[in-house]
């Protein structure tokens, strides 16, 4: 049996959610049926479409346990060719912290809890107990990969694996920016804010839900664009409630977005707005 392929097994059988990985890093050539990205992923193969086809070839979102698949005859072609394997950090409920040259080790150890380390090429993967969303290069030399990431199996490296904590999370929650005096002009409706107005929520979540729930391709990306909208709109003045992000995520599992597909998403695009 392939040598990659029995490591994704061990792995597999350990709950770490794994993927064959060719050469540069990169998740296996697309299949037919997602050739030059017709599923809605980007062209370097890093960000997934929706597709459902059974190769791996959407990146992190291809990662699995399950043996049947792992062994099936599309993912033992491409176990053939892999360069490597891969695996889903956030997936797993893990975090890499990725230091990339040595003053970013260095930087760690004087900064992070000690946690389990692996060697890398340049540097070293500090691992923790907990998923974040992912980001490059918070730092110079510092990449976390967790959440819709995935990042390169190099062994179990050593030490004791610590929870996440508050200090990697820090890393990418962005510096507000200067704050500059601006003139708001009051709205016609006796000054109240529009986003506190239940008509004007309610309709902004009710186009949210339709817009999902027409999307024809190119699910996970319209999710994702939709969650942000809606997070622009009414995330910063505390109008949304819990009843309102269900109704979301409902409209995104029904278009078969997975629970865990749909918190990496939201994460993702709070992420991207600073908040």
């Amino acid at each position: 049996m392939n040598t990659h392929l029995n490591t994704a097994l061990d792995l597999a059988a350990r709950g770490v959610l794994v993927l064959p990985l060719r050469a540069g890093k990169l998740p296996v050539p697309n299949c037919r049926a997602c050739r030059d990205n017709v599923c809605g992923g980007r062209p370097n193969m890093k960000t997934p479409g929706p597709c459902t086809c059974p190769r791996p070839c959407h990146a992190w979102a291809a990662a699995t346990t399950d043996r049947v698949v792992l062994t099936s005859r599309p993912w033992r072609a491409a176990w053939a060719d892999a360069a490597a394997v891969a695996w889903h950090p956030g997936g797993s409920g893990l975090t890499v912290v990725d230091l990339d040259h040595a003053t970013a080790v260095t930087w760690a150890r004087a900064t992070l809890p000690a946690t389990r380390t692996v060697p890398t090429t340049r540097g070293e993967h500090w691992i923790y107990r907990g998923a974040m969303p992912s980001s490059n290069r918070v730092r110079d030399g510092v990449d976390i990969k967790s959440a819709m990431s995935y990042a390169r199996w190099l062994g179990p490296g050593t030490g004791t694996m610590t929870a996440l904590p508050d200090t990697v999370r820090a890393l990418i929650v962005k510096k507000p920016s200067p704050v500059r005096p601006v003139t708001v002009p009051v709205p016609a409706g006796g000054g109240e804010c529009r986003h506190r107005t239940p008509a004007y929520l309610e309709r902004g979540i009710a186009m949210a839900e339709e817009r999902i729930t027409g999307a024809r391709s190119a699910v996970h990306h319209t999710v994702y664009r939709t969650f942000l909208a809606v997070l622009a709109a009414h995330g910063r003045c505390g109008c949304l409630t819990d009843t309102h992000v269900d109704r979301l995520f409902t409209a995104a599992q029904a278009k078969g977005e997975s629970p865990r597909h749909c918190a990496d998403a939201w994460a993702n695009a709070t992420t991207a707005l600073g908040m």
